[in-house]
């Protein structure tokens, strides 16, 4: 699911909290939501069931600032813990780069735990993906309890490849942060390997590398400085730009046969305050709210790299977001009182479940989201960012 936008040196990842029923996934969740700063965070959504307090996903969405001069966002979703959900697992881990796996430290667990890591390397092999070459880190989670099994124990049953490991307490959240630092930092690297993280630019000052974390500028230091000061970020000048001393108005140039005329220059696009330096507004973030701003702009980036299954999902999710500021309800219900097409949300959803996906199927969700917008501008919902 990994995807680059080279202009805007954006880079998004996914890592899915995989476990057994109740292990503690959707409590570390929690965890990392109320640590990080709300600037930084997207909206945490839970579906609770009867048997198990996650049916579908978690799906928050993490800024982290900087890796070399890439901005990187983590998409961090689980997994259903109940066997007869697979096909739920299978579709969330779907494109995953990363797998934090939060094992139940109790003793009458043990069977649970090795059922659902080989339930895991199974659904990775169905994607073509070995999981002994897929960056992975464990949770010995509920360290608290009295009867909790060593870790030695737990180490020889589950983690035989020796990965990195972490006790936690996802009540307390202790723990909990430092899993996620490990597997950010082996997505990355893995990312890296595969030539997807692009190197840093030549001009850009030399930062702390993902093997040197205490950095002020490292990954590590990043995460875990997400609940306080933001660091400014810098946007280095075009290095070839040429140097001029008087604006380009007050130096008209008469064309002759030596020069050849110079084209009528073209504003560019402006962009929102916070944004200088990156890419300017496409027509879907312009017209989104300011609570849907964030996945407006990933799926055109997703879409302007490539990433068509990425852009139709961010698409999805914004759709979904952005009808239900109509009122709650079904979203067929919440669609036609804003008259929005309901043949076309169909059609989305279809696309979102696809593995596979055309320009022209991303072009399409582009407009729904955008139609979606649009109704919700003439509502007067929330304004547009743009304004």
């Amino acid at each position: 699911m990994s995807s680059v936008n080279l202009v805007a040196r954006e880079v998004a990842v996914k890592i899915v909290f995989y476990g057994p029923g109740l292990s503690g996934k959707t409590t570390s969740l929690r965890k990392v939501y109320e640590t990080v700063r709300p600037a930084h965070r997207g909206e945490m959504m839970s579906i609770a069931t009867e048997g198990d307090r996650t049916l579908f996903f978690d799906f928050l969405p993490v800024k982290v600032e900087r890796v070399n001069d890439c901005t990187v966002r983590l998409a961090l979703y689980t997994v259903p813990g109940q066997v007869f959900y697979n096909a739920t697992r299978k579709l969330v881990l779907q494109g995953a780069d990363g797998v934090v796996f939060v094992a139940d430290s109790q003793p009458e667990m043990m069977d649970a735990n090795r059922e659902s890591l080989a339930n895991l390397e199974e659904n990775l092999l169905e994607q073509g993906v070995r999981l002994e070459r897929f960056p992975l880190v464990f949770q010995w989670n509920k360290r608290d309890l009295p009867k909790a099994l060593p870790v030695a124990d737990l180490r020889a049953a589950l983690n035989p490849r020796n990965v990195p490991d972490f006790e936690t307490e996802a009540l307390s959240g202790h723990g909990v942060l430092d899993a996620l630092k490990a597997i950010t930092r082996l997505v990355i690297q893995d990312l890296r390997v595969k030539r997807i993280v692009p190197p840093p630019r030549p001009a850009t000052p030399a930062l702390p590398s993902l093997g040197a974390p205490k950095g002020p500028g490292g990954l590590e230091a990043q995460l875990t400085q997400l609940a306080g000061r933001t660091p400014a970020i810098s946007t280095p000048a075009p290095a070839t730009a040429p140097a001029a001393t008087t604006p380009p108005a007050m130096m008209p140039q008469r064309p002759s046969r030596s020069m050849p005329a110079v084209a009528p220059q073209v504003a560019p696009a402006v962009a929102p305050p916070g944004l200088t330096g990156q890419r300017p507004l496409g027509p879907a973030s312009a017209l989104a709210p300011s609570d849907l701003f964030d996945h407006a702009r990933a799926a055109e980036g997703a879409f302007s790299s490539g990433d068509y299954g990425t852009c139709i999902q961010a698409c999805l999710d914004a759709a979904r977001r952005g009808l239900a500021l109509a009122g709650e309800g079904p979203l067929g219900a919440q669609a036609y009182l804003l008259q929005v097409d309901g043949g076309d949300l169909l059609k989305l959803q279809t696309l979102a479940a696809r593995s596979s996906n055309r320009v022209d199927d991303a072009a399409f969700a582009l407009y729904v989201v955008m139609q979606i917008f649009t109704r919700l501008h003439a509502a007067g919902l929330p304004t547009p960012a743009s304004e």
